[in-house]
This record gives C-alpha cells, sequence and structure tokens, in this order.
C-alpha cells in the first residue's frame, strides 16, 4: 500500500518536527553529495534547525566562504534588473536582511568572522571615495561650477574661503619675490666685491711693475754716468800729460837736437 500524500504544514509536535528535519536533512545531504559526484558540481549546504543547530555540507572543491559571496553577489546584481526601483529595493532588502541573518547564525556557531575583512575594504574603498568626491567638488566650486545646489550661507562661506586662499596666494607670491629680491641683492654685493678686490690686485701688481722700471732706469743712468765720468777723466788726464811732454820737450824754445854737441 502506497505513501498517502503529507499536507506540507508546520509540524506541531517538537519531537515529531526534529524526526523530520533530520530525515530531510539527511536525504538533502546525500542529494547533494549525489550531485557533487555525479555532475562534478560544487554544492554547499548551510541549515539550522530551530534549536539553532548547525548543519552543513561543502563540496571537497568547495570553499564555504566563496560560496556565500558569489551567491549574495547574485541576488545583489539580479536585483537591480528588475523594472522599478522599487521592487529592486525591496529584493535587496529581503535578500540582506535574510543573509545576514543567516550569516550571523553560521559566524556565532563557527565563531568566525566571514565579512570582518571584507566589510573593513569596503569602509576604507568608500571613505577614498567620498575623500575625492569632495575634493572634486570643492575644486568645481573654486572654478564657479556646482553652484545651483549651494544656499545663500554655503555661497558665503565659498566667498569667504577664495578671499581667504587669495590673500595667502598673494602673501606667498610678495614672499618669494622679495627672497628672490634679497639673493640677488646678495649676489650683487658679493660680485661687487670681489670686483673690488680684482681691481686692488692688479693695481698693486702695476705699481710693481712700474717700480720695477723706475729702479732699472735709476741704475742704468748711475751706471752711465759713472762711465762717462771715468772716461772724461781719463781723456783729461791725457791731455795733460802730452802738453807736460810737450813742455819739457821745449824748454825754453829749445830742443833736444839743440843740445847735442858738436
Amino acid at each position: 500500500m502506497g505513501r498517502g500524500k503529507i499536507e506540507i504544514k508546520k509540524i506541531e509536535n517538537p519531537t515529531n518536527r526534529q524526526v523530520t528535519y533530520s530525515k530531510r536533512r539527511n536525504g538533502i545531504f546525500k542529494k547533494a553529495q549525489e550531485l557533487t559526484v555525479l555532475c562534478d558540481a560544487k554544492v554547499s549546504l548551510i541549515m539550522f534547525s530551530n534549536t539553532n543547530k548547525l548543519n552543513e555540507y561543502i563540496s571537497p572543491s568547495t570553499v564555504v566562504r566563496v560560496f556565500i559571496l558569489c551567491f549574495c553577489q547574485k541576488y545583489f546584481f539580479s536585483a537591480f534588473f528588475y523594472e522599478t526601483l522599487v521592487m529592486a529595493e525591496r529584493l535587496a532588502l529581503l535578500v540582506i536582511t535574510r543573509t545576514k541573518n543567516i550569516y550571523d547564525q553560521y559566524q556565532n556557531a563557527l565563531g568566525i568572522d566571514l565579512w570582518g575583512t571584507q566589510y573593513e575594504k569596503m569602509q576604507e574603498h568608500l571613505r577614498k571615495l567620498n575623500d575625492v568626491n569632495h575634493k572634486a567638488e570643492k575644486r568645481n566650486q573654486r572654478r564657479g561650477e556646482d553652484l545651483d545646489d549651494l544656499s545663500i550661507d554655503h555661497l558665503r562661506g565659498l566667498e569667504q574661503h577664495m578671499t581667504e586662499s587669495l590673500n595667502d596666494v598673494r602673501g606667498r607670491k610678495y614672499h618669494v619675490i622679495k627672497t628672490q629680491n634679497d639673493t640677488c641683492r646678495k649676489k650683487v654685493k658679493n660680485l661687487e666685491e670681489r670686483h673690488g678686490n680684482l681691481l686692488m690686485e692688479y693695481e698693486a701688481k702695476l705699481e710693481d711693475q712700474y717700480g720695477l722700471v723706475e729702479n732699472e732706469a735709476a741704475v742704468a743712468l748711475a751706471n752711465g754716468a759713472s762711465a762717462n765720468l771715468f772716461a772724461f777723466r781719463l781723456h783729461h788726464g791725457h791731455s795733460h800729460h802730452h802738453h807736460h811732454h810737450h813742455h819739457l820737450c821745449l824748454g825754453d824754445g829749445y830742443g833736444a837736437h839743440e843740445l847735442r854737441l858738436p
């Protein structure tokens, strides 16, 4: 005699409910194993009983975290293909709520954190995007763009900020100009000092050369005067000796031949 059709509704008896859960859970796990072997499928099962007892099955080549992430992402992405945003938001909220509950039960049962690292990375990425967006918005506003949505207070604040920025830029410009002028003055002063030192060295060398020439001229002049004086004295002495000899020869008008005996 065949089995009668079982009505699908909640089993009120806790004992019968637990027995039915155990039998059907084992049947589901058996089917999952068969799918893994026969069809080379990657199957992961996570089940919680009404007593919050965890039962899971993971095919040998499947990592539960990867499976859960892929499962969640598929639901999130598929939600955006619905025709209306309301349906997408409802479906996304439903998936998030149910998935979060499953995640919480799974993490509490195993004492692990599935989303901690991923959540921190997403938060860091979101923070960087917000910073980039904020800087781009401020930059556009300083250019006079994206001003339509600003209130009068925001516009006044932007004007004040731009005035302060202009003063800062102007002050920085004057500071750079002053620094460059001071540097140029120092360079000019150094060049003038070097020029003065070179002139002094050049004049000192000229004085040394002129002094040497004057000394040589004086020595040459002195040597020339002495030679002329000696030549003059020698010539004068020779003339006097010749005159005296002539006087001796002549005597009182007698020559040497006149003194010879006959």
